[in-house]
């Protein structure tokens, strides 16, 4: 099985194996960081029936820009960071994160 996208702590783990084997060295936090982003985009995708927002990390918040570029919404963690929200409950996190992407997206 191959993990593209990982949503518990099993397919991170599973997910730097893959890489390994590829020749990417991750660390398990770099691998939820791209997870976290990745799941956000795919919820925002989602909402706006195509790819019209990009989110992208700045430090600990996703920052969502429009495709003019200009910030439109920002998503903090609930917790101290998204590694350790993720860490605690992956699933909670995502219902989170299609909240968020909801309300980044202005509902469009």
């Amino acid at each position: 099985m191959f993990i593209q996208i990982p949503t518990d702590m099993d397919e991170v783990q599973l997910r730097q194996l893959q890489l390994k084997q590829h020749g990417e060295d991750k660390t398990e936090d770099e691998v939820i960081n791209q997870a976290v982003l990745d799941i956000f985009q795919g919820f925002l995708d989602q909402i706006e029936d195509g790819h019209y927002d990009t989110a992208n990390w700045q430090n600990e918040t996703l920052v969502v820009t429009d495709i003019d570029g200009d910030q439109t919404a920002t998503v903090t963690p609930q917790g101290a960071t998204f590694n350790a929200d993720f860490r605690e409950s992956a699933e909670k996190l995502m219902l989170y994160l299609e909240q968020e992407a909801v309300r980044a997206s202005g509902a469009r």
